[in-house]
């Protein structure tokens, strides 16, 4: 059984709930409390946080207007479409305005699918060839994407729930660091080995366009033997779903940082969310930072397996979340 719901099912299970696991995925929970009532744990997705909330949050482009008119520091960037959208809205955008778009803001920019999730798709972009392609690629399943400006810092993932911060973690891009005699493919397939232990996901996608690409840009392929302790990284987002890692930092986040993201969280409409900021530092009084983007369904598992103390607090979170919805009007 999966390790998310596992915990999930322990915690209700303690508080008396009956559940039901759809049996070929585990990642559907039926849950009745004692008191009769019924919740769903869909694929992350909880009966918590209001329906048009949680789906503005999932559209990036507006969530990114919207927590710009509330005054938060979010990415500058526009939504581009497939054709068959700009053929029936008021103000199309295609591919090609999205190229121009793109060469205004400054290269390198960020291209990312409007409604996906866990970093698919989401890509730096250089030159023109690399624009196309991964805009091709993104409206060959879905209908919009997103061109934002690329900001520097690191990666920060803070999760709430209402006035709490539940943890908070650094995101690292996938990468391999050196030893001055293995080829990358093989320091690759030892981290993917590393994750199915932990996981019991392959979280690596060798085949990943992206990759290979980060690795052309080095003059380098999966056959290159990099040098002892040179980090080469090979993915631009930081999502821990694409091989990414975690530096856990909830017991050291400085108190700006705290509030930015409860602040966020319940300007949004939301009651659980996954803040994304990049800035220098989060356990540092807040002098800048860009927001990246607001998560109404954040993933979990990754985060519980770095370890028992961070599994704790996902079955910390789960229980108060379950008894927020077994007392819920």
């Amino acid at each position: 059984m999966k390790l998310i719901t596992t915990i999930l099912k322990k915690v209700a299970e303690e508080m008396g709930a009956t559940v039901l696991i759809e049996p070929e995925y585990q990642s559907i929970l039926h849950i009745t409390f004692k008191n009769g009532k019924i919740t769903i744990f869909n694929y992350n997705q909880l009966n918590l946080n209001g329906t048009g909330s949680a789906k503005l949050a999932k559209d990036k482009g507006f969530s990114n207007y919207f927590l710009k008119q509330l005054g938060y520091q979010a990415t500058e960037g526009k939504t581009f479409f497939n054709d068959s959208i700009c053929k029936i809205i008021n103000n199309p955008r295609n591919i090609h305005d999205g190229w121009d778009y793109a060469q205004k803001l400054g290269l390198p920019v960020i291209v990312k699918p409007l409604n996906l999730s866990q970093g698919c798709l989401v890509a730096k972009v250089y030159n023109q060839s690399e624009y196309y392609v991964l805009a091709e690629k993104i409206f060959a399943i879905q209908d919009g994407l997103m061109i934002e400006r690329f900001y520097s810092g690191n990666d920060f993932r803070i999760l709430v729930l209402d006035q709490e911060i539940i943890a908070a973690y650094q995101r690292i891009p996938l990468s391999i660091t050196g030893d001055g005699k293995s080829t990358i493919i093989e320091l690759l397939q030892q981290k993917q080995e590393n994750s199915i232990k932990i996981t019991k996901k392959a979280v690596i996608d060798f085949q990943d366009f992206r990759i290979q690409q980060n690795l052309n840009r080095r003059n380098l392929s999966f056959d290159s033997v990099i040098e002892q302790d040179v980090v080469v990284y090979l993915l631009d987002n930081a999502n821990l779903s694409t091989g990414g890692e975690a530096r856990d930092l909830t017991n050291q986040i400085h108190p700006d940082f705290q509030q930015l993201a409860i602040n966020v969280t319940k300007d949004m409409g939301l009651r659980l969310a996954g803040v994304d900021i990049l800035t220098t530092d989060i356990t540092q009084p807040l002098l800048d930072y860009t927001l990246l983007e607001v998560n109404s369904s954040p993933g979990l598992s990754y985060y519980l397996s770095l370890g028992e103390t961070q599994a704790k607090r996902v079955e910390y979170l789960y229980r108060k979340v379950l008894q927020i919805l077994e007392n819920s009007e």
